[in-house]
C-alpha cells in the first residue's frame, strides 16, 4: 500500500513536470519576491520543475521560467544574501561619529578635570634645556649645538 502511494506520486509529479500547465507558471511568477516565505520544500520543488524544464528547449520556457531558474542559479539568497542591508553605512557613520564625540569629550574633562603641568614642561625648564644641550655640544652635525642653528630647539608654544 505504502509503494503504491509513492509511485502514484512519483508518476503525478512527472505528469506535472512533464506537461507545462498555468499552475507552474504561477508558481514561478515573481519568485524573486516570494522565495524567502517559501518552505524549503516548495522551494525544492520548484527547483527541481525548473532544472526539468530547462533540460528541454529552452525557447519553449517562458519569461517567468527564465527570470525564476536565473534567480534560483544566481539570486541574492541563502550565502549570497548580502551582509548590509540599505542605510547600514549611516548606521556605521553614526557610530563612529557618535564615539569621536564621547572620546573627545572624555579627553577634554581629563585634560580639565587634571593635575597641572608638570614642571619640565614649562618655557623656563625648555630653555634651560637648550643652554644645558648647547654646553654638552649636543648633536653638533645638524642640531642644537650646530653652526647657524635657527630652531627653537626644545622651546614651544605649549
Amino acid at each position: 500500500m505504502l509503494r503504491t502511494a509513492a509511485l502514484r506520486t512519483r508518476i503525478g509529479a512527472a505528469r506535472t513536470i512533464g506537461r507545462r500547465n498555468a499552475s507552474t507558471n504561477i508558481a514561478v511568477q515573481n519568485l524573486e519576491t516570494r522565495w524567502k516565505t517559501l518552505s524549503t520544500a516548495e522551494q525544492n520543488t520548484i527547483a527541481k520543475q525548473l532544472e526539468e524544464a530547462q533540460k528541454g528547449d529552452w525557447k519553449a520556457l517562458s519569461l517567468d521560467e527564465k527570470k525564476a531558474a536565473y534567480y534560483i542559479a544566481f539570486g541574492a539568497h541563502g550565502p549570497r544574501e548580502p551582509l548590509t542591508k540599505p542605510g547600514h553605512g549611516m548606521k556605521v557613520l553614526a557610530g563612529v561619529t557618535g564615539v569621536l564625540v564621547a572620546s573627545g569629550a572624555l579627553f577634554y574633562a581629563i585634560r580639565q578635570n587634571g593635575q597641572e603641568t608638570p614642571q619640565t614642561l614649562t618655557k623656563e625648564w625648555k630653555e634651560a634645556t637648550n643652554e644645558y644641550l648647547k654646553s654638552q655640544n649636543s648633536n653638533p652635525i645638524t642640531g642644537i649645538s650646530s653652526e647657524g642653528y635657527k630652531g627653537t630647539g626644545y622651546v614651544t608654544k605649549y
